[in-house]
């Protein structure tokens, strides 16, 4: 039996927004939760051994230099085979004054990004190219698949 979808956000603007898309959208309503990645205590007991954890345009956000202990948390919450796939914005000409400036955001280099998996635990990341319908968002960021190969328990 497929496992239920379950979302967390810090802010509830944000769950909510969620919450509105998937009513729009006819699609059933998911378990969410107000957390912060840096405190996934937060988040009940049995959010725990995913096959897959997705995090979109979140880790941007926190201190660049607790990047791996957020991913660190991440991989702690997969189970063992368990994938993490980040969506996260890459440093470039076009993202430092939109995204960077605009939003305060971090932004991040290949090599940045690889240092933070491996430092979270991970064995290897790999970047991952946006489907052809959706190319032009490589422009703005990186996909990174990233394996637990071994229980992180």
């Amino acid at each position: 039996m497929p496992r239920a979808i379950e979302a967390f956000d810090l802010t509830p603007a944000m769950l909510n927004h969620l919450h509105k898309n998937l009513e729009r959208r006819g699609i059933p309503p998911i378990a969410t939760t107000q957390a912060n990645v840096l405190q996934l205590s937060q988040l009940p007991p049995d959010w725990a051994d995913y096959d897959l954890v997705v995090s979109a345009s979140m880790l941007e956000y926190i201190p660049r230099e607790r990047l791996a202990e957020a991913l660190a948390g991440l991989r702690s919450r997969l189970g063992s085979g368990g994938h993490l796939l980040v969506f996260i914005t890459k440093r470039n000409w076009l993202t430092r004054p939109l995204v960077g400036w605009w939003w305060r955001s971090n932004l991040y280099e290949k090599a940045e990004l690889l240092a933070a998996f491996k430092q979270a635990g991970f064995p290897q990341a790999e970047f991952r190219a946006f489907p052809p319908a959706a190319s032009h968002l490589a422009v703005w960021g990186h996909i990174v698949e990233a394996s637990n190969i071994t229980s992180a328990r």
